[in-house]
């Protein structure tokens, strides 16, 4: 269990090897989603931090110890990267917890793989290959040589963030490029941890892996447009993913997008029942429902319609709510202050082609949630007084939640 009584910790950021704070000196809060309350301030980095993170990615990539690193060598770093995240997974855990609100059990899961990725990265490293391509012309010597592209720019999400952090990074070492990482503002935490109890502790070269914490327009903008940035790899929103697109165009910047969407489930009558209700279920409540694969839509064939809706509001009832860091809950508060705004209050549609089962809004330290299921159009009389019905139960069950307070930075008069 994490100990939630410490006091107000403050980081500092990661550029060039060395722990350093914002160049404006701003701090901006992290807020524990299960208390509401700060736990932690992370350094508002602004272009000049970027600018900064970035010409030390470049000059690592260009000189110094990184470059002249054989494949076989960059194996063994990343091999020990993957040992050291072994060492202090459960602790990664906890600040992912704390950050960001999702399950113990799930977060010690996801840390305790996270090494896989270093170490298949760690034995590709020396196995990259080209190729000598046959030409019609004996005076020509045609062949494919794989090089890395240069400094990449990282901008992770808020749901996993070293676990999303570890895809894009392994990747990249061992290719041989250099890295500049923005984690999303709402969870920049644990990546600051993973610096300290890993890379740093791996002995990687300064400027090889750099962080610059802050928001999407002030850090995440100039970092995409910087033009000493070759690759770009981003995970989050559609249309920030747009916009991301639209900006590394103008320089022709490699770009790798991972966005998010509605992933429905489809269930006709020939199915079995309860494990269909059981998948629902796990499909949305799991990760506390913070992951862009979560089953966010249920279409039901209309004959098992109302059974099964039965069932899954019988199991979702069933779900254990509380405090993440417990092993025994199942289900926690979001993450993602402004998501409140979309579940608190709620309603029943009061449209005839939308019927809402809910159950009670989420708030800091109460054992209540909100679950928001789909239903078909009401068909019949019946239906529209189930309605109706419904409408009336639910009401007085939601009130407002405090997660809509400001973000304050500790400097400075800008609110988020």
């Amino acid at each position: 269990m994490l100990d939630t009584q410490q006091k107000t910790k403050t980081y500092q950021t990661y550029i060039d090897g060395k722990w350093v704070d914002a160049a404006s000196g701003k701090t901006f809060e992290t807020l524990d989603p299960y208390t509401g309350e700060t736990w932690a301030l992370i350094p508002e980095c602004d272009d000049t931090d970027v600018n900064r993170a970035v010409e030390a990615a470049y000059r690592a990539f260009e000189t110094g110890s990184w470059p002249n690193m054989t494949p076989t060598m960059r194996g063994k770093k990343l091999r020990l990267i993957g040992d050291l995240i072994a060492k202090h997974s459960e602790h990664l855990a906890g600040i992912e917890v704390r950050d960001n609100g999702k399950l113990i059990s799930e977060m010690v899961a996801q840390t305790r793989y996270m090494p896989e990725w270093f170490y298949y990265y760690g034995g590709l490293a020396d196995k990259i290959q080209g190729a000598v391509v046959s030409v019609d012309r004996l005076e020509h010597f045609n062949y494919i040589l794989r090089e890395p592209v240069g400094v990449c720019a990282f901008i992770t999400p808020w749901n996993s963030p070293l676990m999303l952090t570890s895809w894009k990074l392994a990747p990249a070492l061992a290719a041989g490029c250099t890295v500049v990482i923005k984690p999303s503002e709402y969870t920049s935490a644990s990546l600051l941890e993973f610096m300290r109890l890993v890379i740093a502790e791996a002995d990687i070269p300064p400027g090889v892996v750099n962080v610059v914490t802050g928001f999407g327009a002030v850090a995440g903008e100039p970092l995409v447009k910087h033009p000493k940035v070759a690759k770009i790899a981003f995970t989050g929103g559609t249309a920030t993913g747009a916009r991301v697109n639209a900006l590394a165009a103008q320089t022709f910047k490699k770009v790798s997008l991972e966005l998010g969407g509605k992933s429905p489930n489809v269930v006709f009558d020939d199915c079995i029942l309860e494990d269909a209700v059981s998948g629902a279920v796990a499909g949305i409540f799991a990760a506390t429902g913070q992951t862009c694969i979560a089953g966010s839509r249920l279409l039901l064939q209309e004959t098992i319609h109302d059974v099964f809706v039965e069932k899954l509001v019988a199991m979702a009832k069933q779900v254990r709510l509380g405090d993440p860091s417990k092993p025994e809950t199942q289900w926690a508060r979001s993450r993602h202050l402004h998501s409140m705004r979309k579940f608190s209050p709620i309603s029943i549609s009061r449209k005839p082609r939308a019927v809402r089962v809910c159950w009670a809004a989420a708030q800091p330290r109460r054992k209540r949630a909100v679950v928001a299921i789909l239903l078909s159009p009401p068909s019949s009389p019946a239906s529209t007084t189930r309605c109706a019905s419904l409408r009336k139960k639910c009401s007085g069950l939601f009130s407002r939640s405090s997660s809509s307070r400001t973000r304050r930075t500790r400097s400075g008069s800008r609110t988020r």
